[in-house]
């Protein structure tokens, strides 16, 4: 664990990165009814993004947590923005503008939970956290959501905040996601990724970046580039955590998925959680399993978790066999 995790700050957990709102379709039907009409059988609008749903599971959690990410002048901003205050998350480090909007994903979920997603031009602005590094809060952790990802697909901004962060002496976790639009490798931030302290690839984004298509593989290209801790994601499978010292192996927790959408979003939060807490790598991926378990039984990354209570019940009914 970083020094950072015994140092007095404003918060436990700080999350930089994406913010926007999600429409969510479940069980879209291709046959179309009429010329231009479809059916579903649902359809619900969701705040998202990997910041968002950080720093809101955190705070379901018990963390005092905060945000910096970029809003538009908008309807969408103005929902992401009051579901942040209602959740807990300080919003005094969130960028607005009207000059960019804030982005809307559609999501199409399959019946099983999993799903695709439509961007559009607006996911291309890349807000500058760098430029603002000085008057960032402090925290015990820093969550990146995500790697590849705006703003975090530019190298000179990932060096940039990184170097920064670390001066601190806090915890850096580094989400990833796949890149929609401009592309970077590992071999192009190779000279930052020993500052981060985990990463986060779900199964499809290790294979993306390390070239391997097997987990164990996989997590070791990124032990190769100094990462210290590899937690790779993978969804019903449960998650693979390995650094030069451990290899740690959980299945998923039994439980009926709706929608995987933020489900590592949240895992990563119950992970924060229970490290900054004290608690060892297996209890803190066992805790952020579960959370990412509960995420997916409710459509949308916000509505399934609840509270730290919720997950311990999980947690413990899986113990007994109940």
């Amino acid at each position: 664990m970083a020094d950072g995790m015994t140092k007095e700050s404003k918060y436990d957990l700080l999350c930089i990165g994406t913010a926007l709102v999600d429409s969510i379709i479940r069980g879209f039907d291709p046959v179309p009814v009429s010329a231009a009409g479809f059916r579903a059988e649902s359809a619900s609008l969701n705040v998202g993004g990997e910041a968002v749903n950080v720093s809101m599971a955190a705070a379901k959690l018990g963390l005092k947590t905060g945000i910096c990410c970029h809003l538009g002048l908008d309807g969408a901003g103005d929902m992401v923005l009051d579901a942040l205050k209602r959740t807990g998350v300080d919003t005094a480090a969130v960028l607005r503008d009207a000059a960019h909007p804030t982005p809307v994903t559609t999501m199409f979920v399959n019946a099983d939970g999993s799903r695709k997603s439509i961007t559009n031009d607006a996911h291309r602005y890349n807000f500058h956290p760098e430029q603002s590094l000085k008057e960032l809060p402090e925290a015990r952790a820093y969550a990146i959501g995500s790697l590849f990802r705006a703003p975090f697909n530019d190298r000179d901004v990932v060096r940039e905040v990184i170097t920064e962060l670390k001066k601190r002496e806090s915890l850096i976790l580094a989400d990833t996601k796949l890149p929609n639009f401009q592309k970077l490798s590992l071999e192009d931030i190779a000279d930052i990724l020993p500052l981060i302290d985990c990463i986060f690839p779900n199964e499809d984004e290790a294979k993306y970046y390390s070239g391997k298509d097997d987990p164990e593989e996989a997590a070791e290209v990124f032990l190769s580039y100094g990462i210290p801790n590899v937690v790779i994601k993978l969804g019903a499978d449960g998650c693979l955590f390995k650094n030069k010292k451990e290899r740690i192996r959980l299945t998923s927790y039994p439980i009926k998925a709706v929608d995987a959408t933020g489900a590592g979003d949240n895992f990563l939060a119950g992970f924060a959680a229970e490290l900054l807490g004290g608690a060892s790598y297996a209890e803190a991926l066992s805790f952020g399993n579960a959370c990412g378990a509960i995420c997916t039984t409710a459509a949308g990354a916000s509505a399934g978790l609840r509270s730290k209570a919720q997950v311990l019940e999980l947690i413990n009914c899986k113990t007994r066999e109940c």
